[in-house]
């Protein structure tokens, strides 16, 4: 056996020398301050690092010159300038790619300057990149695979042909989700041709893929106001074709048609419209007497309501805020403007990821069902000073005024799940006075004079489809909805529906969720011919009256 103390005193006289060692070493290093007219070799650093002992610390501290330079609480305008530069380069490549090919594009020209022609010889199109195709293609497919009910439509109706006859223009978001309704009203026997209801959502893959199977499409992600308005022309006004029916989501392309083509819009058969915003504008056509055509509003079924407004939001605002800022939702104060379906839905994912959230609400009734939710109701006056994001989703105008984003503190978010960009007053900050700088893709600061910065998200336009993107699963319940209330005006018979607004019916509510029931193997209960009868309903329903509240 070996001598113990032979044994210590080895230790010892090892642990002297290492600590000498890191002495010498830690003496060596703290003598050398870095500089900008240092020169170091690199070499002798790293060996001169791993010659330090990795269990005994080093207790003489290494300072730099550049350690104690102190920056000022604002950058200086060209140093803002040359920041904005470097972080809108490298967060372009990540952010725009994480959702779609179209941000990758480094071709700056506008489509209307150039002819490109599909593998079948036609130039009725005008998009980013025909060349593009192959990916929008594989976009689609991945789509479809969550969009079975859509699917499953197309497939029993296919022989049918219940749209043969029909021309179909429409002004939509342009994804993977709404090609896969395209060419399912294809697939029925429609003519379409598409235009985009928002400058920004535009997937470019997508609108080559489609325009590559002979859908004239119109449309590519950053239209200028300009160009939007010149791709709803190009749709509507074809020589040879007049279409008979309008899908449209803001009501955009049905003011368009009403003013500027009078005689086309007398014939058309029907519209059907999706949002809000454009809901809103049929029904004051209607009050005025002016609406010469039956429309269904699609935006009131349940089906829309329940799930596409509330459920897609839930995850969507999540999805939207993370990719654009990277914040952090724990104990942020935020203020939802509106507590309807799509802003219940923002604000049930806020406070599961603890966000301090507060509503803004002029309806006593949504009001109360936020107070019983758990959320402070107050006027956005009472907290502006306070408040780290703002989200409006109310469908009205000047929600968010000058005034109070003159108020906001230092890197508060300002952004819009609501589809009309006229709910933040974005014309307001255009002025010589305050500095627009852009961060990356749909991300702008906005500086005032004294250094303080807003985040602006999408230049106030809807969030989750312009910088991000949105569950395919829930945009098949209303993309089969739409197609639904398409083939229900087109083929119904004369005198049904007067020049007027109606709501779907809800025994076609009711199917367009049986039809998504499956996804889930979820079994539905059958009523008996006594049960039937106590409640006096139809064994196959409708199972509730028009007039009841889910």
């Amino acid at each position: 056996m070996s001598d113990p103390a032979v044994e210590v005193k080895l230790e010892v006289k090892q642990a002297s020398k290492e600590v000498k060692e890191s002495e010498n070493v830690a003496e060596k290093y703290s003598a050398m301050t870095v500089s900008k007219n240092s020169e170091m070799n690199m070499g002798e650093l790293s060996s001169a690092f791993s010659a330090v002992p990795t269990h005994k610390p080093v207790k003489k501290q290494i300072q730099f010159v550049e350690d104690k330079q102190e920056f000022s609480r604002f950058p200086t305008k060209a140093g803002r300038r040359s920041l904005s530069r470097s972080i809108s380069q490298s967060s372009t490549d990540s952010y725009g790619s994480a959702a779609s090919y179209t941000d990758s594009s480094d071709d700056e020209s506008s489509p209307r300057d150039k002819t490109q022609v599909n593998s079948k010889g036609s130039s009725d199109f005008c998009v980013k990149n025909i060349k593009q195709a192959e990916f929008g293609r594989r976009e689609i497919e991945i789509a479809e695979q969550d969009m079975s009910a859509l699917i499953s439509l197309r497939k029993r109706a296919q022989s049918e042909k219940p749209l043969a006859g029909a021309k179909i223009v429409g002004c939509t978001h342009i994804t993977a989700q709404t090609a896969v309704l395209i060419e399912t009203l294809v697939a029925l026997g429609a003519e379409c041709r598409w235009t985009a209801c928002n400058i920004y959502s535009t997937q470019n893959e997508v609108a080559a893929a489609l325009s590559e199977i002979g859908v004239a499409v119109f449309a590519w992600k950053g239209e200028s106001e300009d160009d939007f308005w010149w791709c709803i022309d190009r749709c509507v006004n074809n020589e040879g074709w007049q279409p008979n029916m309008i899908l449209d989501d803001g009501g955009d392309l049905t003011h368009w048609m009403y003013k500027k083509y009078p005689n086309v819009f007398k014939k058309i058969r029907g519209i059907v419209e999706e949002s809000v915003t454009g809901v809103h504008r049929l029904y004051q056509l209607s009050k005025a007497g002016k609406l010469c055509v039956p429309a269904m509003n699609v935006n009131d079924s349940v089906t829309k309501q329940k799930f596409d407004n509330l459920y897609c939001c839930r995850e969507s605002i999540l999805d939207g805020l993370k990719r654009t800022t990277d914040v952090m939702f724990g104990g942020k104060q935020m203020v939802v403007c509106g507590y309807g379906e799509v802003g219940k839905g923002c604000c049930a994912a806020l406070k599961a990821l603890g966000a301090v959230v507060s509503i803004t609400e002029i309806d006593p009734i949504c009001a109360l069902q936020a107070c019983m939710d758990g959320f402070r109701v107050v006027k956005l006056n009472e907290v502006i000073r306070q408040v780290d994001v703002i989200i409006t989703c109310t469908g009205n105008k000047n929600v968010v005024t000058r005034d109070q984003l003159d108020r906001m503190k230092n890197g508060s978010i300002v952004c819009n799940m609501g589809h009309s960009n006229t709910e933040i007053d974005v014309a307001s900050l255009r002025t010589p006075e305050l500095t627009w700088e852009r961060v990356r893709s749909q991300v702008d600061h906005i500086i005032w004079p004294d250094g303080k910065r807003v985040i602006l998200l999408a230049e106030g336009r809807l969030l989750n489809l312009s910088c991000s993107t949105v569950p395919t699963f829930v945009l098949s319940i209303t993309a089969t909805t739409q197609a639904l209330a398409l083939i229900e005006l087109y083929n119904a018979p004369e005198g049904r529906y007067k020049q007027d607004v109606y709501l779907l019916p809800k025994k076609m509510d009711e199917y367009v969720a049986s039809l998504h029931l499956t996804t889930f193997d979820a079994h539905l209960t059958e009523l008996s011919d006594e049960q039937a009868k106590y409640l006096g309903l139809n064994k196959n329903g409708p199972f509730k009256p028009n007039y009841y509240r889910y």
